[in-house]
């Protein structure tokens, strides 16, 4: 099963930016649906936002126009570049490849494949 590795995680100020990226061991992320999820302390992991093999993307709707989603051309990482952050968006993130394409993308079931994650710290 392909593994993943996070990067790019860190401590920035509300308002800030960071950029994560997702890569897989040995192989691209061509004609595969690769989600972002994340957990904090206390609380269920959840969806932040996914894109599919054709780059349609999705997105949480409590990061929606601050987070995008992208893969670069080589499908080789898929990144997640956020924006505006806030503390609420403190958490440890994790990405993950699609490995059940009969529900919804949603879901963290739906994925397998997942990393260590990277910490995200955002300080008011």
């Amino acid at each position: 099963q392909v593994q993943l590795v996070e990067s790019g995680g860190g401590l920035v100020q509300a308002g800030g930016s960071l950029r994560l990226s997702c890569a897989a061991s040995g192989r691209t992320f061509s004609s595969t649906t690769v989600g972002w999820f994340r957990q904090a302390p206390g609380k269920e992991r959840e969806f932040v936002a996914a894109i599919t093999g054709t780059g349609r993307t999705y997105y949480a709707d409590s990061v929606k126009g601050r987070f995008t989603i992208y893969r670069d051309n080589a499908m080789i990482t898929v990144s997640l570049q956020m924006n505006n952050l806030e503390p609420e968006d403190t958490a440890k993130y994790y990405c993950a490849v699609r490995v059940d394409y009969s529900g919804t993308s949603h879901v963290q079931s739906a994925y397998g494949g997942w990393g260590q994650g990277t910490q995200v710290t955002v300080s008011s």
